[in-house]
């Protein structure tokens, strides 16, 4: 039955009427047609005047971005005390990405129906994942969802704070050495053909870094299509492989943690998030073996998920977290130490998040520090580049000079 249900295409319907006693009353309704919301608002002793179709904008992609300030939200409208219902219903039509706006209002129908919250999110695990909906759970078992939203927040926010950092420590090296190659190819294509046909006319013989800038020219001229479809095909066959060849993944995320200075950054931030999702687990009271199946993935590589799994398997046979954590060997001392001394005093959520504290102002110096140190980098780099292809190019002149 329910799936017969979910088969049949539902709108929403803004409806104004009168109740029972003739007072104005309006609302909104899910529904699959007008006849089934007159149906239903009869049911409730409601005698509609008018319904319409509210008619849907186009959606964005629903982004994690989205699903965290959702989350806030959720948190600090239950701790005022609004109704489930009705904070969805205010953040639902408050939030302006219709897509967002949709999927609130089909978790709405779902627990106005009698599902648990957490049995709503779990319909949609592509926004809604496994640590977001257990922690949703343990918070409907133990009677403290809001304090538990509050934590969810948080974390949240805190995890995609660090994406974000990572994201625009990245963006500006990859930008330029985008517009670097764009200016490139306008040179050799368009540029150093002209240079070629003044310097024909000379009748000597060209220098060899001139010839050598010369030759690459007419390469680009006679094969760019060639160039650009291998470049294009080759980066979107590599990403298809990176995202859905297990191997091809843990070649990359062993790889990127050994790039200088980057790695060392991403390293950081993977230990950051993993230390904040498994604090947060334990603050909610989640089993530690439990915890532990959701915390290598919210790492973001697959290396420290493997040393997850390794250490879950380790702490289901009795070994203490800080010395599964140990033989995983991927782990620094300082979040060692600390875990063991949360396991000794009671206290390891609130060790693993003062780690995850100090890693997190880690990546955020990091990040500072190499925005001001790629700059001169870049500008170093490309001006050799591009001003070693000027120089050719002017060598030939600088000759004739000298002989006239």
């Amino acid at each position: 039955m329910a799936t017969a249900k979910r088969d049949i295409k539902e709108f929403v319907f803004e409806w104004e009427g009168k109740d029972r006693n003739g007072k104005p009353v309006r609302g909104e309704l899910r529904a699959a047609g007008e006849n089934q919301v007159q149906a239903s608002l009869r049911r409730q002793g409601v005698f509609p005047t008018k319904i319409k179709k509210r008619k849907m904008r186009a959606g964005k992609k629903i982004k994690p971005k989205d699903i965290a300030l959702f989350t806030r939200q959720l948190a600090t409208m239950m701790k005022a005390g609004v109704p489930l219902l009705q904070t969805f219903d205010i953040v639902g039509r408050g939030n302006a990405n219709p897509s967002v706006t949709k999927l609130l209002n089909d978790v709405r129908s779902d627990v106005e129906t009698g599902t648990s919250l957490s049995g709503a999110f779990r319909k949609y695990p592509m926004y809604f994942d496994d640590l977001y909906c257990n922690l949703i759970e343990a918070g409907e078992a133990a009677g403290i969802l809001e304090s538990l939203l509050d934590r969810l927040a948080i974390y949240m926010e805190k995890t995609e704070a660090i994406k974000s950092k990572i994201k625009s420590a990245l963006m500006y090296p990859i930008s330029v050495i985008i517009v670097a190659f764009v200016v490139v190819v306008v040179i050799m294509i368009f540029v150093i053909p002209a240079f070629k046909q003044v310097f024909s006319s000379f009748g000597a013989d060209l220098p060899a870094p001139t010839l050598f800038v010369i030759a690459m020219s007419e390469f680009f001229v006679q094969w760019w299509w060639l160039i650009f479809g291998a470049m294009g095909g080759g980066f979107y066959f590599f990403m298809q492989a990176w995202r859905r060849n297990e191997k091809v993944q843990m070649f990359m995320d062993r790889l990127l943690l050994r790039i200088p200075v980057f790695g060392d950054l991403i390293n950081k931030s993977c230990i950051a998030r993993w230390t904040r999702t498994l604090s947060t687990m334990f603050a909610a009271g989640v089993p530690l073996v439990e915890a532990l199946d959701s915390v290598g993935g919210a790492s973001g590589n697959s290396v420290y998920a493997m040393a997850t799994e390794r250490i879950q398997q380790e702490v289901s046979t009795g070994t203490s977290l800080t010395a599964a954590m140990t033989n995983a060997n991927v782990f620094p001392s300082m979040v060692l130490q600390m875990c063991a001394i949360g396991e000794e005093s009671g206290s390891i959520d609130h060790m693993l998040g003062k780690a995850a504290d100090f890693y997190e102002a880690e990546v955020d110096d990091m990040v500072a520090g190499l925005s001001s140190l790629m700059e001169p980098i870049i500008i170093v780099v490309l001006g050799s580049i591009i001003g070693g292809i000027v120089v050719s190019m002017y060598l030939p002149i600088f000759k004739l000079g000298q002989v006239v």
